[in-house]
């Protein structure tokens, strides 16, 4: 299959800005559901949420629970009435049940099957999978595979599969002229409840396609006509391609050549060119403000995590910075350090936060870009670049490796985050595009390992502290980098090292809270006596 015109935009590696405490687990099953039930034509009035592997045994510590709901109920990702989604989906009439499944390694690990039945009567199945950094897959309708990513703007039919359907929708398309990049049907039967999934890349961005979707509607046989956006996937705005355009570590580095810049002015060359420069700036300022605010405020205003195991450790470092910083981690680290575990504790309050790459490490990529930045006596635009450069680094991981702590353990979470923060480091600090690679890599290969075993199947321990690490070995191999120390291993072969050491890792130690620290006796403990506080 060609590449898919839609891609992901910098903007869900920098995000999205969504509420805690999981990427994964809070937003991207939040969007899941959200894209479910935009399949169904009257409001849902009851919905059974069947979860699997990871989903299964960490769904109440991480907010899926409530973010499914909120899906159900039409909430984005930073919508802080997240938390009290319980409470309006009574006042809203919806009633709901989660069951969890038995564990399936045919699947993946952070799926979800949402059964629903609305209004008047009809019901839809569908399979959502959450793949990292809150981007989202179906994989199952109504029990037939099919797979709807978001690469392309999206129109789905259930029809039943007898002659002349197809050519009719076809022709319904054409007349409006909408271009159809891939068309697939998927059938029960022969001559049984049938779906077909039209993927357009010429869609005018903003178009309005209620009267295509009326005209679809109309036909005899068909029942459902809609079209599906799946939050994560940036349409192309029409007439244009992606440029530049890269895949890997070794095309990145031919693109800063073309275009005589860094890592960081590729990547928003890229993202202007898939969604124009007026609307990449506005997300990059939102972006930036977002990251100061989830940095500044629980130092200011401490507060205890829904689950009650961390809250004003940030404060704690800051205080002691005055004292320690000397002659332990310095001035500029010490101010990272602490901003990135204020992040951790916004997220476990349920609080707004920039997931960047997930919510697990959202900590590492704004305490490092924020607190160097201030000391360079950098500007926006210089924020800008360092967090763009940090992005190139995220999305050359999430297409080779993985973000997702179920899929690659916390190796792929804090590893990544630690990797794009010392890339974005080196631009900070005027090193050239192989440096930051160079940076990059030497953070994935000294973190090669590191397992997600979060305590209670909350994102709070050991989850804040392993920010507080990412920060320093982000600034040490930024050092390196700079000071001319390279990496052996180029950043392209350790994207795949670290890919292979987390398939390598066993379920428990990849989020299920199975295993490591999560099994240690006092975690075990405290976590007793948080469900009883």
């Amino acid at each position: 299959m060609p590449q898919p015109h839609l891609t992901t935009s910098a903007f869900e590696i920098l995000g999205p800005i969504m509420v805690g405490p999981s990427s994964s687990h809070t937003a991207g099953a939040l969007r899941c559901a959200q894209v479910a039930a935009s399949l169904m034509e009257q409001p849902v009035e009851s919905v059974r949420f069947v979860l699997h592997n990871s989903f299964a045994h960490t769904y109440r510590g991480h907010g899926t629970d409530r973010a499914l709901v909120a899906g159900i109920l039409g909430l984005a990702t930073d919508d802080e009435r997240i938390r009290d989604a319980f409470s309006l989906a009574e006042e809203r009439g919806l009633a709901f049940e989660f069951v969890p499944g038995e564990d399936n390694e045919h699947l993946h690990p952070n799926t979800v099957d949402i059964e629903m039945r609305d209004r008047a009567g009809a019901t839809c199945s569908v399979r959502g999978e959450s793949l990292g950094g809150g981007r989202v897959r179906l994989s199952r309708i109504n029990g037939i595979d099919v797979k709807i990513t978001g690469e392309y703007d999206t129109i789905f039919v259930a029809h039943r599969d007898v002659r002349g359907v197809l050519a009719a929708l076809t022709v319904h398309l054409s007349d409006r002229s909408v271009n159809i990049a891939f068309m697939r049907t998927y059938r029960t039967e022969r001559g049984g409840a049938a779906y077909t999934v039209f993927e357009l890349d010429d869609l005018p961005q903003g178009a309005d396609l209620t009267d295509l979707l009326e005209s679809l509607r109309a036909h005899p046989e068909v029942r459902i006509a809609t079209l599906i956006r799946v939050p994560g996937a940036a349409p192309a705005r029409t007439g244009t391609e992606i440029s530049p355009s890269f895949t890997n570590a070794k095309e990145l580095l031919a693109c800063t050549k073309d275009l005589e810049g860094s890592l960081g002015a590729v990547m928003r060359a890229r993202e202007e060119s898939l969604q124009g420069i007026a609307s990449a700036h506005a997300a990059m300022a939102q972006v930036i403000d977002a990251m100061r605010a989830e940095t500044t405020a629980p130092i200011e205003h401490p507060a205890r995590s829904l689950g009650g195991l961390i809250g004003g450790e940030a404060a704690l470092v800051q205080q002691g910075a005055g004292s320690l910083a000397g002659v332990l981690m310095g001035a500029v680290q010490s101010n990272a350090v602490a901003r990135a575990m204020a992040v951790l504790e916004r997220s476990a309050a349920m609080g707004v936060i920039v997931a960047a790459p997930t919510a697990g490490s959202a900590g590492v990529v704004p305490g490092c870009v924020l607190a160097a930045a201030e000391a360079v006596d950098a500007d926006d635009e210089d924020v800008a670049e360092a967090l763009y450069t940090a992005a190139a680094v995220g999305l050359l991981l999430s297409l080779n490796a993985s973000v997702a702590g179920a899929e690659g353990g916390c190796q792929a979470e804090v590893g990544s985050a630690a990797a794009m923060a010392a890339a974005a480091l080196v631009e900070l600090n005027g090193g050239t595009p192989a440096q930051a690679l160079d940076a990059s890599s030497i953070a994935l290969g000294n973190l090669l390992g590191l397992v997600c075993d979060p305590v209670g199947g909350l994102v709070e321990v050991p989850c804040q502290n392993r920010n507080a690490i990412g920060v320093a070995a982000a600034f040490s191999s930024a050092q390196l980098a700079l000071s001319g120390v390279g990496s052996l291993v180029p950043f392209d072969e350790m994207a795949i090292v670290m890919r292979d050491v987390g398939r390598a890792l066993p379920s428990s130690l990849r989020e299920t809270a199975k295993g490591g620290i999560a099994q240690a006796p006092s975690a075990c403990a405290a976590c007793a006596a948080c469900s009883k506080a």
